[in-house]
């Protein structure tokens, strides 16, 4: 019956001990030095979308996490600018209705004249088709100044680089979870400016 006890004690206990893990290598690691894999997480990815390393299908990807992120953070501005009640002066259609008329959040698209919102997607048509491409092959994926705009980018290390992009692109990640937050909110019925 000792033994019994014994062996069964034994057992259990190697049951909870630490196994051996083979050393395993893959091809995330070519990007483990990439910007954006920053401590505690370093690189993340859970749901394996480069895990054949292909180096194409990540600059794809980050440039749509970039370009996402500078949107999302567009939006959150926007968003608590006009939930704060400051809108454009004047009209926003020729039938007399004023920027002023218009509510904030959801309920605005269907307070926006038809017209309004063709104009809307036209802009954001020109935007993507125009605009928000990089032409002449930029420094970096996500580069849109296309030889026009520079404000001092050439001026700075490539430490200092490095670190403005990196904060760029924490801020856009940021700002994406802002917005979503945002909406879910306003769905909510709760209040986003404190003392409405």
């Amino acid at each position: 019956m000792k033994t019994a006890i014994l062996a069964t004690l034994f057992c259990s206990a190697a049951a909870f001990a630490p196994a051996k893990q083979a050393a395993k290598t893959t091809s995330l690691a070519a990007f483990e030095d990439e910007l954006g894999a920053q401590p505690p997480i370093g690189f993340f990815d859970p749901l394996g979308l480069v895990a054949d390393g292909n180096e194409n299908n990540f600059n794809r990807l980050r440039y749509v996490e970039i370009k996402h992120g500078r949107i999302a953070m567009l939006a959150v501005v926007g968003y608590l600018v006009e939930e704060a009640g400051i809108r454009l002066p004047g009209n926003i259609a020729l039938d007399g209705t004023k920027f002023a008329d218009i509510p904030s959040g959801f309920a605005a698209v269907s307070a926006l004249p038809g017209a309004g919102l063709l104009q809307l997607f036209a802009f954001i048509g020109f935007l993507e088709i125009f605009v928000m491409k990089d032409i002449t092959g930029g420094e970096f994926v996500g580069d849109f100044r296309n030889g026009f705009i520079d404000y001092g980018w050439d001026s700075f290390d490539e430490e200092t680089k490095f670190e403005k992009r990196a904060i760029e692109l924490n801020q856009g990640r940021a700002a994406m979870m802002g917005i979503l937050a945002l909406m879910v909110h306003e769905k909510l019925g709760v209040s986003l400016i404190p003392g409405q």
